[in-house]
């Protein structure tokens, strides 16, 4: 059991408490326990009844509902909760747009407990006729149906892979060969199939094995005599096991590490990619864009778009890797939202090998996020020079601040304090159902403020949750490359925004790129790694990568930028 399967626990606790309309206070001493537990970093399940009523927010009821959980992995509160509640209803807190009272609404006042019944009656505009509801709220209420019906069946990045790797144990165990392949070896945002090929002289004895495990279950019908598909249990994404004998291993590897597009491409020698493949069926992947006259391409990149234009002027080498950055500039810390202090922070990002660490707390219009009001900004600076006297010049915490975009596309905060410092990261976080128009707009209004350094996860979205807001990408690329606002490749699981389809473009009109976490806590710098991911998936260089400078030319390119 850990923080987040506790937190988990108590908000969806609170959320079928007031969608059964339970005591209100009973309510609000849940919701305030979950917000306020999920600030803190200590091991909840170490501590004792004392010590959880010493946190914010934690009163004797519910320190005594955290320690059912902890012991018991259940709370018998939610389980009461979950057994009057319908299983379609549950499913309508994943559509955006409508909390518990108005679930409530369409539940209890309406008898509609289905998503189906809830798409039908949106479609017949009945849901708009309810008092509170009306022609926006309905159309909201079927655009995010829309989204999540297409997102059925998808894990994001981070999932996908803790899935596959747990797997992966289990199979090399048995078998004398199994590698990764299909959207995970692509490096995939969402993925839909978790596949593998294993080496196996005997595909009758590999099924047995397989279908031995109580986790996983075959899917017989879409199963051939040597690919096992089913799904493991938990999870709706399909699992696919591919043997073959090990001199075809290769071969196999290959053409299922690369979209049908990147196969079908045709080389120097007349023959495709695919064909060259099954031709040499023992040669190693490089081999195989040898013999048909192309260049080798890395797998996150065989996607069958730009790959062979970048690969003209352009070598594997020249990718972004972890090791090429040397800083990270997109962190929080406990002064907002985050749950480690600065200090804490900026010395586990010295640890890790970088030379300088960006702390961008939210600014004062985020509220819910603790945001920093402008006195709060002077205590930090005040901060951040204490330890860098301490740091030694070897490495150096910068001021940045992550600014909101307001509805107009101004920055929070007086010109006087933003130019206080060294960076600025411009994000929307409130209003994210503009038109494109509106929103292309408010983005270009906030690029072409001087005191913009970064703009931060373009588009808002969140994968397989909510849909980014419409923008113009070319034109805010353009507005960027113009004034000379880098772009944040946002590296958390969840974002993966700018969408790596974009990079390619952003990079041809001179926009470098910056691979930031949006860390709230420690571990959050190791999301690092799904953004170094998608930006070679998109083709970004070390050259072109911002937080690749070192410390002495980012310093250099920030003080230029503040004096233009």
């Amino acid at each position: 059991m850990t923080n987040t399967e506790i937190i988990d626990i108590l908000e969806l606790t609170a959320k079928l408490m007031e969608l059964h309309d339970v005591d209100a206070f009973k309510t609000r001493s849940f919701q305030a326990a979950a917000f306020n537990l999920d600030k803190i970093s200590e091991d909840l399940t170490k501590m004792s009844f004392p010590e959880l009523l010493k946190l914010p927010g934690v009163g004797k009821s519910v320190a005594g509902k955290v320690l059912q959980i902890i012991e018991t992995g259940r709370l018998q509160d939610l389980d009461d909760l979950l057994a009057q509640t319908p299983e379609g209803v549950l499913e309508m807190f994943r559509i955006k747009g409508i909390g518990a009272k108005k679930i409530r609404v369409i539940w209890r006042d309406f008898g509609i407990d289905t998503i189906r019944d809830l798409r039908l009656a949106c479609e017949s505009g009945e849901i708009a006729k309810i008092k509170g509801f009306g022609e926006k709220t309905q159309q909201a209420i079927l655009e995010s149906l829309a989204f999540l019906e297409n997102q059925s069946g998808k894990l994001r990045m981070d999932k996908a892979e803790a899935l596959s790797n747990m797997l992966l144990d289990v199979f090399e165990r048995e078998f004398s060969r199994v590698e990764v392949a299909g959207q995970i070896r692509r490096k995939s945002e969402e993925v839909d199939t978790v596949q593998y090929i294993v080496s196996t002289s005997d595909p009758v004895a590999a099924f047995e094995f397989l279908n031995g495990l109580s986790y996983l279950e075959q899917n017989e019908i879409d199963s051939s005599p040597f690919i096992w598909r089913g799904q493991a249990s938990g999870y709706d994404v399909q699992v696919e096991i591919i043997t073959t004998p090990s001199d075809r291993f290769e071969s196999q590897l290959f053409t299922h590490s690369a979209a049908e597009k990147h196969l079908t491409t045709i080389g120097a020698s007349g023959r495709t990619l695919l064909q060259t493949s099954r031709a040499f069926p023992a040669e190693a992947e490089e081999a195989v864009y040898e013999r048909a006259g192309l260049p080798f391409i890395v797998p996150e990149m065989r996607e069958g778009g730009f790959e062979f234009d970048w690969a003209q002027t352009h070598s594997p080498g020249d990718l972004v890797t972890w090791d090429a950055l040397r800083g990270i500039l997109h962190n929080h810390s406990t002064y907002s939202d985050g749950k480690h202090s600065l200090e804490q922070m900026a010395t586990y990002c010295r640890d890790l090998g970088f030379s300088y660490f960006g702390i961008a707390d939210h600014s004062q219009s985020a509220t819910y996020a603790k945001g920093l009001e402008p006195y709060r900004v002077q205590q930090q600076h005040e901060e951040i020079d204490r330890l860098n006297a301490q740091f030694g010049g070897k490495f150096k915490i910068l001021k940045g601040i992550e600014s909101d975009i307001l509805g107009d596309g101004s920055l929070d905060y007086s010109d006087d304090l933003l130019a206080t410092f060294d960076y600025v990261v411009a994000s929307v976080h409130s209003n994210l159902s503009m038109t494109s128009e509106k929103a292309t707009a408010r983005l270009i209004n906030a690029i072409q403020n001087p005191y913009t350094t970064i703009l931060g996860h373009p588009t808002g979205r969140l994968l397989l949750a909510r849909a980014g807001y419409p923008i113009d990408y070319k034109a805010v690329i353009d507005a960027c490359a113009q004034h000379g606002v880098v772009i944040e490749i946002n590296a958390s699981p969840w974002r993966l925004d700018l969408d790596w389809r974009w990079i390619q473009y952003a990079v041809n009109q001179g926009v470098m790129l910056s691979i930031n976490p949006d860390a709230h806590e420690m571990p959050g710098f190791h999301d690092m790694h799904y953004g170094v991911a998608v930006a070679r998936k998109g083709g970004l260089t070390k050259s072109m990568t911002f937080n690749a400078l070192s410390l002495n030319e980012i310093e250099a390119h920030l003080q230029k930028r503040r004096r233009q």
